[in-house]
Order: C-alpha cells, then sequence, then structure tokens
C-alpha cells in the first residue's frame, strides 16, 4: 500500500463544547514525560492542549509538515513510516496509548522525519509547539524525561540499524519481536506476552524483510519452543533467554 492510497480524514475536535481537559489527568499521568507532575501542574498541561480524532488509514502526518506540535495517544494505536518513492513503506515504529510522537521536529523547528498513519480509529491530545517549549521552560522534570524518553528511542533505533544491516533473517525477526514485547508487551514469570501481534506484512515492513520469511521464521521459533503462537497472541517462552540469543 503506498502513501496516496491513505486518506488524509481529519476529525472534528473530539470534546464537545464545554468539556474540560482536566477531567483527562489520569490518561496525563500514564505519558512518560509528564508522569512526574503533580495535580496542578497536569492540570495546566491538559489545558494547553487539545484532543482530535483520527479514522484508521488516515495520514496523521507527513514528512513534509512543519514540526509544529507534539502528539500524544490518547486512544488508538498508530504507525511511524518512511516510503521509497512512494512505492515500498517501512515501519519505524508502532505506538500506542501513552505514546507521544512529533518531538524532534517541535524541538528543531524542521520539517517532520517520517509520516503517521492511524493504524486505528484513534483519539490524539496534541500540544502546539509553543505551548509545549513553554512547558520545558516551566517544568524541568519534563525536560529530562523528554531527554530520557529521546535516549531510549536512540539505543532501540541504533538496535534497529545493526539487525537490518548485520543480522540473518531469524536476528531481523527477532528483533522485531523483542521491539513490541518492551513497547506492548505484557510480562509475566518470565514470559512476555504480546496481545495484538501486529500482521505479517507489517512485521514484513518493520524487519525489511518478506512476509513469507516472517510466517516461516516466526514458525521456526515456535517449533524451537522459543514463542508460542495462539491467534493473534504471541508469547516469548523465555524473554532473557529470547534476548540473549539475538542480542
Amino acid at each position: 500500500m503506498t502513501l496516496d492510497s491513505y486518506q488524509p480524514i481529519f476529525l472534528i475536535n473530539y470534546f464537545k463544547k464545554g468539556t474540560k481537559l482536566s477531567n483527562y489527568i489520569e490518561f496525563l499521568k500514564q505519558v512518560p514525560i509528564f508522569s512526574d507532575l503533580d495535580e496542578d501542574s497536569l492540570n495546566i498541561v491538559a489545558n494547553s492542549g487539545f484532543l482530535q480524532s483520527y479514522k484508521k488509514d488516515s495520514l496523521i502526518l507527513s514528512e513534509e509538515d512543519a514540526g509544529n506540535a507534539l502528539f500524544v495517544i490518547a486512544g488508538g494505536k498508530v504507525k511511524v513510516v518512511r516510503s521509497d518513492s512512494g512505492e515500498k513503506e517501512v515501519i519505524l515504529a508502532i505506538l500506542n496509548e501513552s505514546d507521544f510522537f512529533g518531538e524532534m521536529a517541535l524541538l528543531d523547528g524542521l520539517n517532520r522525519s517520517a509520516n503517521v498513519i492511524a493504524m486505528e480509529d484513534s483519539k490524539l491530545f496534541i500540544i502546539q509547539r509553543s505551548e509545549f517549549l513553554e512547558l520545558l521552560r516551566k517544568y524541568p522534570d519534563v525536560s529530562i524525561a523528554l531527554l530520557q524518553e529521546l535516549s531510549t528511542r536512540l539505543r532501540a533505533s541504533s538496535m534497529k540499524i545493526k539487525a537490518l544491516s548485520l543480522k540473518d533473517a531469524e536476528g531481523k525477526v527477532a528483533t522485531v519481536l523483542l521491539q513490541l514485547a518492551d513497547d506492548i508487551g505484557k510480562i509475566k514469570h518470565g514470559i512476555v506476552e504480546i496481545e495484538k501481534l501486529p500482521f505479517q506484512h507489517e512485521l514484513a515492513n518493520m524487519a525489511g524483510t518478506s512476509r513469507e520469511t516472517i510466517s516461516r521464521t516466526l514458525h521456526s521459533f515456535a517449533k524451537k519452543g522459543l514463542v508460542e503462537l495462539d491467534g493473534s497472541k504471541l508469547r516469548i517462552i523465555d524473554y532473557e533467554k529470547f534476548q540473549e540469543m539475538f542480542k
């Protein structure tokens, strides 16, 4: 699917007139860069932005867009992608509720570095650049948390570049599974469950390989007892061992 097939559907403000964003303090507490703020500060953050709804497959951001806002996912799921001449899509990341994006262009004022597309109906909390920069000046904790998150993402990007350039097919697929485990997995007794595994063509776009390779490698992992496949769920049986094998 090319970017031309995505519909830039931008819906009206999610809230009805008179609804206060301060009612959504509990949501903001789950966002890493805001989690250390007190109630009064969270109220200020809540009233610094607004919510918008996007339909599944709608283009939220384009690489050509100016970096004028920060986006926090209040509901739904999005993917960050780059495309090759509008033909081949490479998924850089899949983001879920409480994740945020748009911070790089927000800080340097340059154009966006990738496209962002809604994978399902989604609600996004949007803070304009001027308001967010003011929050950074007013609350050093937000600045520190943002730097920590940027460092985490940089490490993840370095790991992915290494996997795509140096590892074999198993290594590439394992790297993607480990990324998903960190992002959306739930761990219990050493077993990590990814409840909603992306479709195989999406995994292929993330790993820089083919859909057939994804299918073959997942079944190979299952045969070796490394993972369990259960419909749209995937379980990494021994997470630490899996990490050690494919680090």
